[in-house]
């Protein structure tokens, strides 16, 4: 258990293998898990879990080395006997969700998950060195111990008022030390406090034992380091139980980041000791532990790394690890997602020591041989490569000179300015509004791709502007189509850029955004150092959807409201017609209309009756009638009562 687990949330988790120290586990900011062969110095492993960027990895545990005991690795074992005996399998992760993910670096995968234990992050996780257990502890203040053969816990237990920080078992598996700000030891048997130590101001990011002597000798040290603090506290377990205050303190440049120690077995054994500090630099410390010690203990040798420029600048130290022999110790420097792992012999009698080295070609050499599994084909100049997903694409593979200075010819004598393609790009948007023929749109995605990449290589505004004022989704998503790769990441720099602007233009560039992510998600996937490419997307992204979810319910809330308001008054506004409407109604008839206008349509057809009767029997009588007929159809249309009064004047006659 030399490796250092328990590493602080706000950390990015770095832990070398233990005993051989054969590989380097680290988490880095996008989530994913990688691990590295520190002997090849190339990418071993890599995992992503399932959420890697909702619920990020917060520490990383080694289990113990086991020996594997299968009966087909048996028969490759006699070969290689001496090396295959003992291997560090087991990885334990625990992640911002509450969740502990096992992972076995034997076969490759996920070996299993525990979850429903913590209801808050997970802070710290340590194996027990000799049963399949595992505790964690976590922001919701309990330790869980796991059972690994059922994958269920075995038991939880309240450990503190605050969360807990940070965990360490004892080597004999009797004790179990647990920290917030005050530092507890547990026995594991019965699971009580055993002892109490005051701890530090500040929230523990780090405990080890720095012996293994049974805790009733007096001779039963660790030490704890904590957030913020420069100081490496040593504790000592007494049989008196006078113990409360550290014996020992180191002193650091920062608070630690990793820290390695080679524990001490007897009072003659010195406690050797590695700390790289959260500035970069490390510590190496070698102290016999007898009892107190009044003043803080200053390092027995400092180590820096700078860069080989004419003004140096610092490389930040990952983690280190000690060896066997004293003077040689492993380093990991450099970057999160590619770490540089080098083995280096400091001589000790220095108490400054500064390693320069030239980190960018490293860099490069070993992103080409281990990380980068993109390769360029060797192309025949008569064969044409078309890219999967983008008909009619040509792929940016350069074939042989020939045909790059005939495609030159044709390039030089078809060559237009930026004006003419700007002005061709309005004439075929207005031939295209007009009912231009079908070939316009192809041509239009053609100058527009051609100019994207024109606007991205020479940086320029205009030109830039003018592409991304288009608001067709067709367009867009064939302009972002026909892009040859090598303009793909420049876009979308350039879309991020713009995306921090003004919401309206955040709207086009959305747009954009979600064509390349369409079109070229399996080159973005390829490319190793994407994440710190795109993680001001991401945040801002993050950033900007964090309120949305309050804001729709803010605007159902308001939409509620307006339809009521929106209700109550179109209710008002037609009672208020309806009854004007019945008031006029009124006011121009009376009782008597109403009944007489009731009774007017069959009027009107006996009166039809009557006259034809009398039509029929006086002929001579018709045409006094015929006279005054127009006049008595019109009034009896006006007026019922008029329309009697004429039927008795027929009658009369």
């Amino acid at each position: 258990m030399a490796a250092d687990s328990g590493s602080s949330p706000l950390q990015l988790p770095c832990v070398f293998s233990p005993k051989s120290r054969q590989y380097l586990a680290l988490c880095a900011q996008d989530g994913r898990l990688r691990i590295w062969n520190t002997d090849s110095k190339t990418l071993h492993q890599e995992y992503v879990p399932s959420a890697h960027l909702s619920a990020t990895c917060s520490c990383i545990s080694w289990g113990p080395c086991r020996t594997v005991k299968e009966g087909p690795q048996r028969k490759k074992r006699k070969s290689e006997a001496g090396q295959m005996e003992e291997k560090a399998d087991l990885l334990a992760m625990g992640t911002a969700a509450g969740t502990v993910l096992i992972y076995s670096t034997v076969k490759g995968a996920l070996h299993c998950t525990l979850d429903g234990g913590h209801s808050g992050g997970v802070n710290c996780v340590q194996w027990h060195p000799e049963d399949s257990l595992l505790y964690s502890g976590s922001d919701d203040t309990y330790i869980i111990e796991w059972d690994l053969q059922t994958g269920k816990t075995r038991s939880k237990w309240k450990a503190d008022r605050a969360a807990v920080t940070s965990l360490c078992v004892s080597p004999d598996g009797k004790l179990l030390l647990s920290a917030g700000q005050i530092i507890k030891m547990w026995d594991l048997d019965t699971k009580e406090v055993y002892r109490k130590f005051t701890g530090h101001s500040t929230a523990v990011t780090t405990l080890r034992f720095a012996t293994t002597r049974p805790p009733d000798s007096n001779g039963l040290y660790f030490l704890s380091g904590a957030a913020h603090d420069r100081l490496l506290s040593v504790w000592q377990v007494r049989e008196d139980g006078k113990d409360k205050n550290s014996v020992v303190s180191f002193t650091l440049t920062d608070e630690p980041q990793h820290i390695d120690l080679v524990t001490s077995n007897s009072k003659e054994e010195a406690v050797r000791l590695a700390v790289v500090c959260k500035d970069g630099q490390l510590h190496l410390f070698e102290h016999f532990l007898n009892g107190p010690c009044k003043k803080p203990l200053a390092p027995s040798c400092t180590v820096q790394m700078s860069d080989t420029k004419d003004s140096p600048v610092p490389i930040p130290l990952l983690a280190a690890a000690l060896r066997a022999d004293i003077r040689t110790v492993l380093l990991a420097y450099g970057n999160h997602l590619q770490p540089v792992m080098e083995k280096v012999e400091i001589n000790t009698t220095d108490r400054h020591v500064c390693l320069t080295r030239d980190v960018q070609t490293s860099l490069s050499l070993s992103m080409e041989t281990a990380v980068s599994k993109v390769k360029t084909p060797i192309v025949n100049a008569k064969s044409r490569v078309l890219v999967p997903g983008l008909p009619g694409h040509q792929a940016p593979v350069k074939g042989t000179s020939q045909g790059s200075e005939k495609r030159k010819k044709d390039t030089d004598t078809k060559e237009m300015s930026i004006a003419e393609r700007l002005g061709e790009i309005d004439l075929s948007t207005v031939s295209s509004e007009k009912g231009a023929p079908k070939g316009t749109p192809s041509l239009q995605t053609d100058n527009f791709a051609v100019l994207l990449v024109q606007g991205l290589e020479s940086n320029d505004a205009n030109i830039l502007n003018k592409v991304f004022q288009t608001r067709k989704e067709m367009v867009i998503k064939k302009t972002v189509a026909r892009l040859p790769l090598p303009a793909v990441l420049p876009l979308v720099e350039e879309i991020t850029k713009r995306l921090q602007g003004h919401p309206f233009t955040a709207v086009l560039m959305v747009r954009w955004l979600k064509a390349v992510l369409m079109h070229h998600t399996s080159y973005l996937a390829s490319l190793p150092d994407l994440v710190t490419q795109l993680g001001v997307l991401y945040h801002m992204i993050e950033s900007r959807v964090k309120m949305f979810h309050k804001l729709t319910k803010l605007h159902g809330k308001l939409y509620l409201l307006m339809t009521q308001v929106a209700t109550s008054d179109s209710s008002n506004t037609v009672t208020d017609v309806d009854h004007a409407a019945k008031l006029v109604y009124e006011e121009e008839s009376s009782d008597e209309d109403e009944a007489s206008g009731d009774e007017g349509l069959p009027d009107e057809d006996s009166d039809n009756w009557e006259e034809e009767e009398t039509m029929e029997e006086d002929k001579e009588e018709q045409e006094d009638e015929d006279e005054e007929d127009p006049d008595s159809r019109t009034d009896s249309k006006a007026n019922g009562e008029e329309d009697m009064e004429h039927e008795n004047e027929s009658e009369e006659e």
